[in-house]
């Protein structure tokens, strides 16, 4: 039974590991201010995420907090999610003005509310300091919360993170109607892929059902416009520079292949984290996590239990 927030199409989907996600998720209002640090202007964002109920002891103590990508949801964690889950408490949540979670015309989407939400939300529904997990721009996420709220997150693992690159400075300074033509793009290049697998479906089986779990959070209510204000803030365009000053142990996770961030960023993060590690993931690219998902999930692991977190 699929929740009644999801789009139709998510019926769509084959895939018995996204179908068993897209099962499980559920939405939590958090409340939010406008301004944070402040009682004025509090908005409830619906906030969707997915969490495994283990009643058995974790072997890892603290809870795994999965931060997905750019353009993305908590189904990019489809293929780790129940390896992870199968003795942790593992928790998957779709960021302010991404996945399933509501927009709000009202609220802007840029790093200060991201982190914002995203602080509510730990202390709201998981209540402890968690082992942050973030993919691509999840990462950037991490990073920027980590050092805002040190307290709260026990270790970092970054897969092919953005932070050195990857990000979108310029985005602050370009006209309207060229960062609605980019959003149309994402759309379009995704639809325009999902029509030619669907015509040839023999020639990957899986690539169908991957191209519409990537799909399915742009038919959400607000998605053009909420990517369109993440562009505007020029997102995590300043973070480069306060890298280094992450304290907590940090796993660097990095495919061979990535085609999309390049590789040399992975030994800057290891040279800028003190004391962090980083594991190559090899035959992936951008998103080892959907590549080579037991590779990553026994990385994740063990980087865990090592720390004893």
């Amino acid at each position: 039974m699929l929740a009644d927030f999801l789009p139709i199409s998510a019926r769509q989907i084959q895939d018995p590991q996204a179908i068993a996600l897209l099962q499980q998720i559920q939405r939590q209002p958090i409340q939010i201010a406008v301004l944070p640090g402040f009682s004025q202007s509090i908005i409830s964002i619906n906030t969707a995420f997915v969490h495994s109920n283990v009643s058995k002891l974790y072997s890892i103590a603290s809870p795994l907090l999965l931060l997905h990508g750019f353009d993305s949801s908590l189904l990019e964690f489809r293929r780790v999610f129940s390896l992870l889950a199968a003795d942790q408490n593992i928790w998957a949540i779709d960021l302010y003005g991404s996945g399933f979670t509501a927009y709000s015309l009202t609220v802007p989407v840029n790093p200060q509310i991201i982190r914002h939400h995203l602080y509510q939300t730990i202390v709201r529904c998981i209540h402890e300091p968690v082992i942050l997990i973030g993919a691509s721009l999840g990462g950037a996420v991490g990073i920027d919360f980590a050092l805002h709220y040190p307290a709260w997150v026990k270790a970092i693992v970054l897969i092919d993170s953005v932070g050195f690159s990857g990000s979108f400075p310029i985005g602050q300074f370009l006209p309207l109607p060229l960062i609605e033509l980019g959003a149309a793009w994402l759309r379009f290049r995704k639809q325009a892929a999902l029509s030619a697998a669907t015509l040839f479906p023999a020639i990957n089986p899986w690539l169908v059902d991957d191209l519409r779990c990537s799909l399915l959070h742009q038919e959400m209510p607000g998605w053009a416009a909420a990517a369109r204000s993440f562009t505007q803030s020029g997102g995590y365009s300043d973070i480069a520079n306060r890298i280094s000053d992450i304290q907590q142990p940090t796993l660097i996770l990095w495919g061979r292949e990535d085609d999309i961030l390049g590789t040399a960023d992975a030994e800057k993060f290891r040279q800028a984290i003190p004391g962090s590690e980083l594991a190559w993931i090899e035959k992936a690219g951008h998103a080892p996590h959907l590549d080579q998902p037991q590779q990553v999930c026994d990385r994740i692991l063990a980087f865990c239990r090592l720390q004893n977190l």
